[in-house]
This record gives C-alpha cells, sequence and structure tokens, in this order.
C-alpha cells in the first residue's frame, strides 16, 4: 500500500487535474463545444484513474487491517456514498442535471457566437477580396493614366516645337511694333516742340505788339507840350521803390528748386537707371551716362538762359525806365515768363552732345530719348536756378581727382578707404562756394590720375550712329529758329 500511495504522490495527479481545469476554465468560452466536450472527458478519464488508485489504496488498508478492522469507517462512509450514487429515488433533475442545462445553454451560445464570427470572418474576407479587386483596377487605371500623361507631354512638346517659331515671329513683331511706337513718339514729341515754339512765338510777337504800342503812346506823349506824361511817369507805379517779384521769391524759389532737384536725383533718377539697364548691363556706364546727362543739362540749360536773358535785355533796353536795373528788369521778366523758355531745344541740345561723348557708348539699336524725361526736368531746373541770386550751379566735377567729403558721398559699393574718385554718380549743388546739395561719387582704389584724358582718346566702337564733329558742333551751337524770328521782330 505504501508503495501505491508513494507512486500516487509523486505523479501528483491532483495537481495536473487542477492545472487542466484552470485551463479549461479560462479557454471556455473561447473554445468550441466538441472541444469543451473533450477536455471535460479528459479530466472523468483522470478522475477515473485517481479514483481506481485510490479504491486500490482503499482495499490494500483493508487487508493490512485484518478482518475486523476498518468496518465501522466501510460502514459509516463509503456503503451510504455508494448508496447514494446509485440511488433512483430523488427527482428526475437534480442540481447536476440543472448545471448540465445551463451548461448545454452556454454551449449552444458559444456556438452561436462562433457560427456569427465565422459569418463575420467570411463576410470580412469577401470585402478583402473586392478590396483587392479594386486595388487591381485602381492600379490598372493609374497605369493607364501614366500612359495618357507620356503621350499628352509627348504631344505638348511637339506643339511647343511648333510654336517657337510663331513665337520668334511674334517677339520680333512685337519689337518692330515697339521701334514703331518710339519713332512715333519721337515725331508727336517733335511736332508738340514745334507747336509750343509757335506759341511762342505768337506770344513773343503780342509781346513785342504791347511793347511797340507803348512805346509809341510815349513817343506821341513826350512830343506833346502837355505835362501830363511826366505826371504819368511819376505817378506810374514801375517807378515805385519796391522790389521786384524775382527779389521778393527769391527765398522761396531757391528753396523750392533745391528741393526739386533732390527729388530728381531720388526718383527720375532710378528710373532712367531701371530704363537704361534694360539694354546696358554695366551698371558703371549707365551711372556715367546719367551723370553726363546732368551735367550737359546744366551746360545747356545756362547757354539757353544766356541767350534767352539777351534777348529781353535787347527788348527791354528801348522802354526800360524806372529806378530798378535793367538786368533786375530783365531777371524779372524771365521769372514771370518761365514758360517761354524753349525747354525741347535744350534737350534736342543734350542728346547731341551726349551723341559726340567719347566717355560714354550706347547700344546703336537704341537712343539717348529714352532718358530725356530726366533731360528736360533737369533742363527746367537748371534754367529756374539760374533765375536766383546768386544762381545755384554744379560743382566741377572730374574722374581721378581727390574724394572731398564736403562735396560727396561714397556710394555703397565704393571702397571707403579709397583717396581718389573712380567716377562720378551724381553731381553736387553749389552756391558759390558753399555746397547747398551733395553728389555721389564712387572711389576706389587704383582709380588713375589721367582716366578722363585715356578716356577721351578712345572712341566707343557702339557708338556707329554718332555724327560727324563739324555736324555734331553745329547742331549743338546751332541758334534755335525762335530767336532768329524774335531777333527779327526786335
Amino acid at each position: 500500500m505504501a508503495d501505491t500511495l508513494r507512486r500516487l504522490t509523486s505523479t501528483s495527479s491532483f495537481s495536473v487535474l487542477q492545472d487542466k481545469l484552470e485551463s479549461w476554465h479560462k479557454d471556455y468560452h473561447v473554445i468550441s463545444c466538441d472541444q469543451n466536450l473533450n477536455r471535460c472527458c479528459e479530466l472523468i478519464e483522470i478522475t477515473a484513474k485517481i479514483q481506481g488508485q485510490l479504491f486500490t489504496i482503499l482495499n490494500l488498508t483493508a487487508v493490512e487491517g485484518g478482518h475486523y478492522a476498518g468496518v465501522d469507517t466501510l460502514k459509516t462512509r463509503l456503503l451510504p456514498w455508494l448508496g447514494a450514487c446509485f440511488s433512483i429515488s430523488k427527482p428526475s433533475f437534480s442540481d447536476d442535471t440543472s448545471l448540465q442545462l445551463i451548461q448545454w445553454k452556454k454551449d449552444r451560445r458559444i456556438r452561436e457566437l462562433s457560427a456569427s464570427h465565422d459569418n463575420d470572418i467570411q463576410k470580412m474576407e469577401a470585402q478583402l477580396f473586392s478590396t483587392r479587386f479594386q486595388l487591381v483596377s485602381v492600379r490598372a487605371q493609374l497605369v493607364d493614366a501614366h500612359k495618357d500623361l507620356d503621350e499628352t507631354k509627348s504631344r505638348s512638346a511637339t506643339t511647343l516645337l511648333a510654336t517657337e517659331d510663331e513665337i520668334l515671329q511674334l517677339k520680333s513683331d512685337l519689337r518692330s511694333a515697339h521701334e514703331q511706337v518710339e519713332i512715333y513718339k519721337r515725331k508727336l514729341e517733335a511736332l508738340e516742340g514745334d507747336n509750343r515754339q509757335i506759341r511762342l512765338l505768337r506770344d513773343e510777337v503780342s509781346y513785342l505788339s504791347t511793347e511797340k504800342a507803348v512805346l509809341q503812346e510815349r513817343l506821341v506823349r513826350s512830343r506833346s507840350p502837355s505835362p501830363l506824361p511826366r505826371l504819368s511817369r511819376s505817378s506810374s507805379p514801375v517807378r515805385s521803390e519796391s522790389p521786384t517779384r524775382a527779389q521778393l521769391t527769391n527765398s522761396s524759389r531757391h528753396a523750392r528748386h533745391v528741393s526739386h532737384f533732390s527729388d530728381l536725383y531720388a526718383v527720375e533718377r532710378l528710373e532712367a537707371q531701371s530704363l537704361l539697364r534694360r539694354y546696358i548691363s554695366d551698371l558703371e556706364m549707365v551711372q556715367k551716362i546719367i551723370f553726363i546727362a546732368v551735367v550737359e543739362s546744366f551746360k545747356t540749360a545756362k547757354l539757353a538762359f544766356r541767350q534767352f536773358k539777351q534777348r529781353v535785355r535787347k527788348t527791354l533796353s528801348h522802354s526800360h525806365f524806372g529806378p530798378e536795373s535793367l538786368e533786375d528788369a530783365a531777371v524779372d521778366y524771365i521769372v514771370r515768363n518761365v514758360d517761354l523758355y524753349d525747354v525741347q531745344d535744350s534737350v534736342n541740345g543734350v542728346i547731341n552732345a551726349m551723341n559726340v561723348n567719347p566717355r560714354i557708348s550706347f547700344p546703336p539699336e537704341v537712343d539717348f530719348v529714352l532718358i530725356s524725361p530726366l533731360i528736360r526736368e533737369m533742363c527746367r531746373v537748371a534754367f529756374a536756378m539760374q533765375t536766383l541770386d546768386p544762381p545755384l550751379d554744379l560743382a566741377f566735377a572730374s574722374d581721378g581727382e581727390f574724394y572731398s567729403d564736403i562735396r560727396y558721398r561714397r556710394s555703397y559699393d565704393s571702397e571707403f578707404t579709397a583717396p581718389l574718385v573712380m567716377y562720378h554718380v551724381w553731381p553736387a549743388l553749389m552756391e558759390g562756394n558753399s555746397v547747398i546739395v551733395k553728389g555721389e561719387a564712387v572711389t576706389r582704389r587704383g582709380a588713375p590720375w589721367s582716366r578722363s584724358q585715356n578716356q577721351s582718346r578712345s572712341t566707343s566702337p557702339v557708338r556707329s550712329r554718332s555724327l560727324s564733329p563739324t555736324r555734331s558742333l553745329g547742331m549743338y551751337f546751332k541758334i534755335s529758329t525762335s530767336f532768329l524770328k524774335a531777333l527779327m521782330y526786335c
């Protein structure tokens, strides 16, 4: 008996039975009904084996005790238990039967859940199959779209190659149209200049006619013995001691002209520079062209002012009388009639002077008329500055001179330690020996002392459209037709 009990203890049958019960309890709602039944049968078999071993131990123990040992225990425990197991006096539905019904319902519910789970899996597999089919169709459509895109690209490339000639032709037509527009603009400006000159001549004729009538009336009065002319002359407002209009407005005109000069530097200069950069890639050459245009505009405007003033003095010399001098009267007349200044003639003179200037170059397919707005405004302000007392002028500037911090400020691309001026960007405005508005200059190391002389000896190769020196000088120093006509009327 001891050996049998030792074997039962060593095999740990109850531990195995407990583990299987716990495992079955965990997997009961997951596995199927057949698997649950199989596990239950397995546990019953293990229990039967254990019971067989226990009955063997019970038998061996009873034998070892003799005929009468253990009889009471067998009578009080084993026999009643066996009678209870094989009794049929109890109702048909015992507690074990109710548990079996509950178990059967649970198994049925598990089978239903398993069936629904299988249906769901089948539906998901069907959806997965349809999705895969749609994915295949979308891939096929994508391949077709790529093919269509390649065909479209090839057709577009072919169309682009076919239309390049048309684009070039349209560009050439547009260029020719722009040239025609520029030509028409020049003709229109010339026509406007002629009309303005005609109006100026008419105004001068009317002015001279009025002056002639006044002179004739004064001549008649001077021949008459009546003292009325003497009284009228003494009471005339022209003979008053009050200053002229030019002297009264000198300070305001000074401030206005200086402000206009600064605006030309800040606005019109940049516009002309951006316009020239379309045709000239060299920024230095563009800035030189603008600087020379400003200097030439001042020279031409000063010459026009001297000629205009000479004409006015000649006209007023026969009829002028009063405390103010003839010079003041002429300046006052110019201030009051500054619109009579033929600025278009000065613009043409500046362009002609720039065409023969060997220091600058310009593409032959365009002209300096492009910057005529800047030249026109500079001529106007320069002409008006000559009516001030004292007149304003530009500071003398030459390439290679020593940099003066009083007259100029360095440009952003200058070498701030260089002592010499490479070239000028904008001239300085002077009133006598004092600087009114600073100019701008570019200073760099290595600026040659004789840079202007070397440039004057070498002519630009692209100035093929420049006129001959004799013709250019003749055009530059030609006298305006309006001046000749006015002299004839005088």
